[in-house]
């Protein structure tokens, strides 16, 4: 039977050139419906005309004049320049960049005396008061329009005119219905989808401007709750979806779990075993888990993998856990493997940089009987096949694609996966971008942590900085010295850290200086780590390689170099590699003046803020949802017209309105997915 969506689909395909397609494609532009919401980034008012004598500099006007007389001059370089005037007084016009038949069309209206209606800003030249560029028709071929002159995101080659005119014929052929119950529409004071769309394209004159810019506007309103209701939609019915399909169930007695935790020499807190049993219960379920946990730096999520991946293991199933660098993959595995190799459990390492026949070995592990496999990438490239594979662990899950967690969802039938996350995600992130996962927060610090004094320093003190240095490894401890680039760039003015390294060596010549950075091969990486681990070394000059992962407890400062060139999470993650141990604790943000007034605002943020939730918060408001999950990432669009600080309150009632319309009426969830989303829904989460 036909599918009656490519049907729709087959329909709503737009009537043009294949030029101007190919053109429309680059934006995303393949059906009437991507037209229509296709939105205007601001609005042009040419329905009235002003007199010349009232447009002051800086404003924007649309005027009808004469031309008195035209030259092309070649002074301070060709161009073409025009004296025009109405009854109220004169100003000129300017071409930098002009056509033969340009100075044809202003000479004739010169001599005919036809009056032209130009549009464009009025600067204040050399002569007076001049437009640069300005649009222009005959007065007389030109009828005043009723409503506001759209100006749409276009890209090269594809004039406003020609866009406005596919849009226009959009709007008057496609399927505008009403998705959303009108009585519900009404009680919440929104528009309905067709007056929506024809007010933001062709809006009355008389609109207050500020509403349309700010997109407070009721219709703008309107838009933004449909925009975010698909995205509802999807992700529910990823949610659905996931839930329908079957997955080992992973009941275990707990007896490993119960081992684990009594050998351990702290106990849970209330949070990390209010987390284990949301874990714990999904693990028994015949449908996948798929749930994220997130906790700040230090709040213990490690553990709690490791109980997981005993309830698999005990219930006769394998567990993997995969993380985005050798460094954090290998904290990890010598964390587990100490925690569970006396529990009789086999841990076995998986990494790009072994020897091909200890990789081929390890492999051999992993499709025999091997319980937990632990790496990088590595653990989802072909010929590592498990043979039992129940739970798939990934932390810091944002920095692997979705393709990268599909593959590793492929080794095994359906498995449970558990990602984790020490980059907390904001409440109204969660909520839009992560609606089709379950979410387990781990809001408590274990006892004991200490809070780091964070410590903002110009680069004009270093000295200072390096007295504090050597007082601190004179107490027996140790120094991260945290640099963003390798070597010098002639772009951007940076201390590099072979230079730093080489400063402190010179200057601290009774300390040991080790350096590590991403261009070390991965054997040299791990030994200079396991050097600072075991106290060989006083001083790690590092490149942000030891962000995540790294647990140094003897590390009582850090200094961060640059620290205006990174964004909050990083900062807060790298401060999160001090404070782990008995010792107060600081963090030295070294910078450089002057700085942008985005530099001082994300330096107050880190400063002020211990709290990696509210950093994150913060860190949302200065950079936007892009940065923190990216389309590649998410595998959903990122919004268009919706913001998630502001429109907190359009979420929440997209979530309910979702619901409702996947259980009550499921054709017109479709249709309403299919008029924002096109059926091209994209891999969602995995």
């Amino acid at each position: 039977m036909t599918d009656p969506v490519q049907i729709t689909m087959a329909a709503d395909e737009i009537i043009a050139s294949p030029a101007i397609k190919a053109k429309l494609r680059k934006l995303g532009l393949i059906r009437r419906d991507d037209l229509i919401l296709h939105l205007p980034a601001r609005y042009e008012d040419e329905t009235v005309i002003t007199q010349i004598a009232a447009a002051s500099n800086g404003m924007t006007v649309q005027v009808e004049a004469i031309v008195l007389d035209v030259s092309v001059q070649f002074r301070p370089r060709r161009q073409l320049v025009a004296r025009v005037a109405d009854a109220s007084g004169e100003l000129y016009i300017r071409f930098l960049n002009f056509y033969g038949n340009q100075v044809k069309q202003l000479e004739k209206a010169r001599d005919e005396k036809a009056p032209l209606r130009l549009f464009g800003e009025i600067r204040l030249g050399f002569f007076g008061a001049e437009m640069v560029h300005p649009r222009y028709r005959l007065a007389s071929q030109t009828v005043l329009p009723d409503a506001l002159t759209p100006v749409y995101p276009t890209t090269a080659g594809l004039s406003q005119a020609i866009l406005r005119k596919q849009i226009l014929s959009a709007l008057k052929s496609a399927d505008l219905s009403e998705l959303i119950d009108p009585t519900w529409r009404d009680a919440h004071d929104f528009p309905a989808f067709d007056q929506a769309v024809h007010f933001l394209h062709q809006p009355p004159p008389e609109t207050e401007p500020s509403a349309l810019q700010r997109h407070t506007h009721p219709a703008w309103r309107r838009i933004k709750f449909d925009e975010l209701l698909a995205q509802q939609i999807s992700l529910r019915r990823a949610y659905r979806a996931r839930r329908s399909t079957g997955a080992p169930a992973l009941v275990s007695p707990g007896h490993l779990a119960d081992r684990l935790l009594a050998a351990l020499p702290f106990a849970l807190t209330r949070a990390q075993k209010r987390v284990m049993a949301e874990i714990s219960h999904d693990l028994a379920q015949t449908h996948p888990m798929q749930r994220l946990l997130q906790g700040d730096v230090g709040s213990g999520k490690t553990i709690l993998a490791a109980l997981a991946a005993c309830q698999a293991i005990e219930a006769g199933y394998q567990a993997a856990f995969m993380a985005p660098t050798e460094i954090l993959a290998e904290q990890h595995y010598l964390k587990l493997n100490e925690w569970l190799t006396p529990l009789g459990i086999q841990v076995v390492w998986l990494s790009g940089r072994l020897k091909k026949s200890v990789k081929q070995a390890r492999q051999a592990q992993a499709a025999g009987a091997s319980h937990l496999l632990v790496g990088t990438h590595a653990l989802i490239q072909e010929g590592v096949d498990f043979a039992r594979l129940g739970l798939a662990i990934v932390d810091e899950q944002h920095r692997f694609g979705v393709a990268q967690r599909l593959e590793l969802r492929k080794k095994g039938a359906n498995p449970h996966q558990l990602m984790m996350s020490a980059t907390p995600i904001p409440r109204t992130l969660a909520m839009s971008y992560y609606a089709d996962l379950d979410v387990s927060v781990l809001d408590e610090m274990p006892p004991g942590r200490r809070l780091v004094t964070t410590k903002l320093v110009s680069d004009a003190r270093r000295d200072e900085v390096i007295e504090r240095v050597r007082t601190v490894i004179d107490a027996g401890r140790q120094v991260y010295w945290v640099c963003p680039l390798i070597e010098e760039s002639e772009k951007i003015d940076l201390q590099a850290a072979l230079d730093t390294y080489m400063t402190l060596t010179q200057a601290l010549p009774e300390c040991r200086v080790g350096l590590v950075h991403g261009r070390l091969k991965g054997d040299e990486k791990a030994a200079m780590m396991a050097a600072f681990v075991a106290r060989d070394i006083d001083i790690l000059v590092a490149t942000t390689v030891i962000e995540v992962g790294v647990d140094v407890p003897n590390a009582s400062l850090m200094v961060i170099e640059h620290a205006e060139r990174f964004g909050l999470s990083q900062l807060h993650q790298l401060r999160g590699r001090v404070g782990r141990g008995a010792h107060d604790s600081v963090c030295v943000l070294l910078y450089q003046k002057p700085l942008s007034p985005t530099a001082r605002e994300r330096l107050k943020v880190i400063y002020e803020n211990n709290d990696g939730f509210e950093i994150a918060r913060q860190d949302l408001r200065l950079r936007g949802p892009g940065e923190f999950v990216g389309s590649r990432q998410s595998g959903l669009p990122l919004l268009r017209y919706a913001d998630l600080e502001a429109d907190i309150d359009l979420i929440e009632m997209a979530r309910t309105v979702a619901e409702q319309l996947l259980n009550e009426a499921p054709a017109r969830a479709q249709r309403h997915l299919q008029r924002w989303l096109g059926g091209r829904e994209e891999m969602l989460k995995v």
